[in-house]
């Protein structure tokens, strides 16, 4: 697996290709807004028939993430369910999915604004995570050396012939955003308010990919 480390806030941190941030001194992998169950939400109320697949596709990527980085503790940083009460109704395959992963590691729901926590599932429920330097919250606030994600933070950059268009993370000498993990999550251009607004004008993009791109925010169209 290609990723790209880089220092924050005194903690040596990877970006992975999937859009996970690994924090090989903590055995820690983070994950944000994987909103699972999504298209049943959606085909409940009528809105776009999205494949039911998206659970499934991002458990995978989650189990390969987990594997490859050998994680014993994993935080997810809010926004896991679509909406509340989705963790009740995933098929108990998924549910079971979910059990597997946790068993023998560490593993908290931050609190999101889709959901308040999947608390039918096991692990720790919390606002916010305090771990050494870092401060794991859902959506960004005024503090320093702060990990959050909620904004699904895009970036675009223009190339011979054409441009490239992915998740990306963003980090600047304060804040570090997250890119959404989960399948079939949208996502907000960083040139655009409040993300272009909450970062400082010496902010990276890490666009996620098969190798991690860093590039600095003031060259992205």
């Amino acid at each position: 697996m290609k990723t790209h480390g880089f220092d924050f806030c005194g903690a040596r941190l990877s970006a992975l290709p999937s859009g996970g941030l690994f924090w090989p001194d903590q055995g820690l992998l983070v994950v944000s807004d994987l909103h699972f169950g999504k298209s049943a939400r959606l085909s409940a109320v009528g809105g776009a028939q999205l494949p039911p697949y998206e659970t499934r596709e991002t458990l995978l990527r989650l189990e390969a993430d987990i594997e490859a980085t050998g994680a014993g503790r994993v935080i997810c940083l809010g926004d896991s369910f679509d909406a509340v009460g989705l963790d009740a109704a995933l098929p108990e395959d998924d549910r079971l999915w979910i059990t597997r992963l946790q068993a023998g590691r560490d593993w908290t729901w931050i609190e999101g604004n889709h959901d308040p926590g999947p608390v039918s599932l096991g692990g720790t429920h919390l606002a916010e995570v305090r771990l050494g330097p870092l401060v794991f919250r859902h959506i960004a606030s005024d503090a320093a050396a702060e990990v959050s994600g909620h904004y699904h933070p895009k970036a675009r950059l223009a190339l011979r012939g054409g441009a490239l268009s992915r998740p990306c993370f963003l980090v600047d000498a304060r804040r570090l955003i997250l890119p959404a993990y989960g399948a079939y999550t949208g996502g907000l251009s960083c040139k655009r308010a409040p993300l272009c607004d909450m970062m400082g004008p010496d902010a990276l993009a890490i666009l996620t990919g098969p190798q991690p791109v860093p590039v600095p925010v003031a060259r992205l169209t």
